[in-house]
């Protein structure tokens, strides 16, 4: 069921020019609870009425089928300042920036980590992070949860 509502989700954002950042089921089987990111695909910031637009796509989906029932709620948000990076596009686009990342593959299972770069081939892909210990090759589907780094500075 879950894949059949993401896949349902992807349809309706990417009619409106909108990408699935992140997509997390929760709440009871009587009243699920979707929460949904979104970001856009020309790179500009998500807005108010950018969660509008695709929550409304969105629930004319779900209610068209018999996926969810009538009682579910969905929330649509924007990726926020600590964006999870899931997708090897995600690691392409914020090259260049501080990502907060959970892999056995260094030291502590956790580090936080300026994104160098990516390589291999396709489907095999390999990030390159560089932290303070130097830097480390992380095949993708080693890296356990990885977000973009955001710190206040006064």
């Amino acid at each position: 069921m879950i894949a059949d509502v993401e896949a349902v989700v992807t349809t309706a954002l990417g009619a409106l020019e909108l990408d699935l950042v992140d997509f997390r089921r929760r709440g009871s089987s009587a009243r699920p609870i979707f929460e949904i990111r979104v970001d856009r695909r020309d790179g500009a910031k998500v807005t108010v009425d950018d969660c509008a637009r695709a929550s409304r796509a969105i629930e004319a989906g779900l209610d068209a089928g018999v996926l969810t029932g009538k009682r579910y709620v969905l929330e649509v948000s924007s990726p926020g300042m600590e964006r999870p990076l899931k997708r090897v596009e995600d690691w392409r686009r914020f090259t260049g920036r501080l990502a907060s990342v959970k892999t056995e593959v260094v030291v502590g299972g956790h580090a936080e980590c300026t994104i160098v770069g990516v390589e291999g081939d396709p489907g095999a892909e390999v990030i390159v992070l560089q932290d303070a210990k130097g830097q480390h090759h992380v095949p993708l589907d080693r890296i356990a949860e990885a977000r973009l780094a955001f710190h206040w500075t006064a």
